[in-house]
């Protein structure tokens, strides 16, 4: 072979190779790094979070969004089993407490979790609804348990602290398409929203079938993971991935 050839053969597989590693592997959820190691992220939020900063009150904790209504007393229980076939259940608990956030005060709702029976983690989250009738989410503190014993507290944080800011955990009009951020503590909890659906039907058995829904795919730019959940009008969270709502237990207004 001629050194002409040579050359020739040389640009043909390079380019090959960077077509290969470049080209065509990668789909809209991908990005690689200069590592070459594949990352996955989420779409682009086009909902802007500021109606949740606490300089734009004054927030209230009387919080009677259609889709997010947290009033004091209600209890919800979620069952299912996950891909590993552990049987889960979620308690959400509408507490009469309040704490201090950012300047703002905000309603606490402790989330149990448990798997085969065994509590997994507790947390205490923190909500207080703006004018326009947002929800916004000012943070959580988490326990994580193993064998009965609190041994972390991976994901906890609050606004105002380490230039964490509050989120949108419920928008006061969910619009198909719309896409925002639940959290916003960098590198600790940076879950997003996106509305999917609007008027889903979801039949949850013995408690009925809804169609006055709304559906969101939920993002962890993290690792890229998502999870499905649905809300109804009037009751809040009513599926979580794999476990759907089993009892609801309103509070007193």
């Amino acid at each position: 072979m001629n050194s002409k050839l040579r050359i020739l053969s040389l640009f043909l597989v390079i380019g090959l190779l960077s077509f290969l590693n470049i080209g065509g592997c990668n789909d809209d959820n991908n990005n690689n790094n200069n590592d070459g190691i594949v990352e996955l992220l989420c779409a682009e939020p086009n909902v802007d979070i500021s109606v949740c900063d606490p300089e734009n009150g004054p927030f209230s904790l009387e919080i009677d969004n259609e889709f997010f209504p947290l009033i004091v007393g209600t209890e919800s229980v979620l069952e299912g089993e996950d891909d590993e076939g552990a049987e889960i259940m979620v308690t959400i608990t509408v507490t009469p407490d309040t704490l201090m956030v950012a300047g703002v005060e905000t309603r606490i709702v402790e989330e149990d979790e448990f798997e085969d029976g065994e509590r997994v983690e507790t947390s205490w989250n923190y909500y207080a609804q703006a004018p326009d009738g947002t929800v916004c989410y000012f943070g959580e503190d988490v326990d994580i348990y193993e064998d009965g014993e609190v041994v972390a507290h991976t994901g906890e944080w609050r606004a105002g602290e380490d230039g964490n800011l509050p989120g949108i955990i419920m928008e006061a009009v969910p619009q198909i398409g719309d896409i925002f951020k639940q959290e916003d503590a960098p590198d600790i909890a940076e879950d997003q929203a996106e509305i999917v659906a609007i008027g889903e039907e979801l039949d949850l058995g013995e408690l009925g079938v809804y169609d006055d829904t709304v559906t969101t795919e939920d993002c962890n730019p993290f690792d890229g993971s998502m999870d499905d959940k649905v809300y109804i009008s009037g009751i809040g969270l009513a599926k979580d991935e794999d476990a759907e709502l089993v009892s609801f237990e309103p509070g007193m207004e």
